[in-house]
């Protein structure tokens, strides 16, 4: 049975992100889009991980990875997760940690 991302420690992460690399370009190659999208999520899940949640500050404005001139407020933090809104939305939305840029990136 595999191990939960939560459950690896940052040597155990760094491996799967490496695996889930080579599976990424694999599936880019072969043109499998959406197998694709699915190793890169994987990718910011295992990053997330790797992250310390505290330094993610709930009131605050973080980009968003893949998303230039994008902002996102975080509303409140639940695990690696942030809750808040991107750029002028009404609609609440919940971003692995990994996705989010600390200002000055």
């Amino acid at each position: 049975m595999e191990k939960r991302y939560s459950e690896m420690n940052k040597t155990e992460l760094q491996n799967e992100i490496a695996d889930l690399h080579a599976k990424a370009q694999k599936a880019e190659q072969m043109g499998m889009v959406s197998e694709f999208a699915v190793y890169e999520r994987k990718i910011m899940m295992a990053k997330s991980y790797m992250l310390d949640p505290t330094l993610f500050d709930p009131g605050k404005t973080y980009g968003v990875e893949g998303a230039p001139g994008s902002s996102f407020k975080i509303l409140y933090m639940n695990g690696i997760f942030a809750w808040g809104y991107r750029d002028e939305s009404q609609e609440m939305e919940a971003f692995p940690i990994a996705m989010l840029q600390q200002p000055g990136q």
